[in-house]
């Protein structure tokens, strides 16, 4: 009876004292001893621990192919496995089961190779990256001058080392000390330029001070033009000496523009007054204009002298008219004189006897000239020289233009 149950699995038997064998390349292998039933009940016993063992197998096989687990995970998972299937107390083809270990083993490896050429490849980006990351960083250590954008960019550098792959430890600690002395670096110089820039804006404020302590000193003034042209270069000055503090700076500023408007309003003040007691002035040289005006067009410039000094010498006495008049009324008078020294020089030139004589003896000169060409072109077309005649007639042409304009001239001082 239990011979033949025995001889009906290929993979185990059990012997007459109850004793379970598993068959394997090796020969057999005593697996348990089972006293308590029949040999059928011991071989589906072992059988099943088999199957526990190849489910085992068959799910880590689908995680190593399925998942991304770590080979060294997936190399402790099969070792234990292959313990197990080696020293295990089951019924059933055990060497499939490590020959499908093997072939694991296997594709771990390769795995293995895969992730470590994949990790070389991270660790050459990240070490590229921590260099690009350390370069910009130096850059900006010695060259920003705008701190707060420069101060931010440090920052976010930072950030992107993080968030960058571990390099080996050795080039790691060397580039993050550089980093580091970048951001140091930045730091006192942005340090030293804002110290330095503080001073500046202490010397500015020193220099607007004394310009508003002038400007104050200035206000009461009532030497109009002076001070106004004070006030001028005391703003010329202001806006060369540069910027203090934003708080120094609006507090000068304010005493600064009161002090000037102050001076400007009391001269405006003042002024407004004066010009309303100047208004009988204007219409007084409203009039003296007008006067002078119908001297124009001037056709007798001694005449017109004569009158326009007569006119003068009232527009003097008329006195000063307000300063919104004064351009159009001593414009319009500064004209009438313009048009009368000009017919005066008119005169002149025409009763100059120099230049009369000089105007005959341009006139004379030209007309001897022209008998002289007629000659020299009478002879030409005698002689039948054709480039002579076409000269002389050339020359003869030009020498007569001339002379129509030189007896204009002539005419003008008769």
């Amino acid at each position: 009876m239990r011979e033949d149950t025995v001889t009906t699995d290929p993979w185990g038997r059990v012997d007459d004292d109850g004793t379970v064998y598993v068959r394997t390349a090796e020969g057999e292998r005593a697996v348990g001893s089972w006293q308590a039933g029949e040999p059928e009940e011991a071989l589906a016993y072992f059988r099943r621990k088999f199957d526990e063992l190849a489910g085992q197998v068959q799910l880590l096989e689908q995680r190593v192919r399925g998942t991304d687990l770590a080979p060294a995970q997936a190399e402790a998972s099969i070792t234990k496995l292959r313990e197990a299937v080696a020293e295990a107390h089951a019924i059933g083809d055990l060497g499939s089961l490590l020959d499908r270990l093997a072939a694991l083993t296997e594709l771990v490896g390769k795995r293995r190779e895969e992730v470590r050429a994949a990790r070389d490849q991270a660790r050459v980006l990240a070490r590229e990256t921590k260099e690009r990351i350390v370069a910009e960083a130096e850059r900006i250590a010695e060259d920003a001058t705008h701190w707060k954008s420069g101060g931010e960019r440090l920052r976010q550098l930072v950030d992107e080392w993080k968030a960058a792959e571990r390099i080996d430890r050795a080039t790691e600690a060397t580039l993050w000390k550089r980093l580091s002395t970048a951001r140091t670096a930045f730091a006192k110089r942005r340090k030293a330029y804002f110290s330095s820039l503080d001073e500046q804006r202490d010397a500015v404020r020193g220099t607007k001070e004394r310009i508003v302590s002038e400007a104050e000193a200035l206000s009461s003034s009532t030497d109009w033009n002076a001070t106004a042209a004070s006030y001028r270069e005391l703003m010329r000055q202001w806006k060369t000496a540069g910027r203090a503090s934003r708080e120094a700076e609006d507090e000068l500023w304010t005493r600064f523009k009161a002090a000037q408007d102050q001076f400007f309003q009391t001269r405006s003040a003042v002024f407004a007054e004066r010009d309303a007691s100047f208004a009988a002035n204007a219409e007084a040289k409203e009039a003296l204009l007008a006067e002078a005006e119908r001297l124009l067009p001037v056709t007798d410039a001694r005449t017109a002298r004569a009158a326009l000094r007569g006119i003068l010498e009232r527009w003097e006495a008329a006195g000063p008219v307000p300063r919104e008049m004064r351009d159009k009324l001593e414009g319009g008078l500064r004209k009438v004189d313009e048009a009368v020294r000009k017919a005066e020089e008119n005169e002149w030139k025409r009763s100059n006897p120099e230049a009369r004589a000089r105007a005959q003896d341009t006139v004379n000169q030209l007309r001897r000239s022209i008998e002289q060409l007629e000659t020299r072109l009478s002879k030409a077309q005698a002689a039948g020289k054709d480039k002579d005649v076409k000269e002389a007639e050339e020359a003869l042409a030009a020498r007569r233009s001339w002379l129509e304009e030189a007896e204009r001239t002539l005419a003008e001082f008769s």
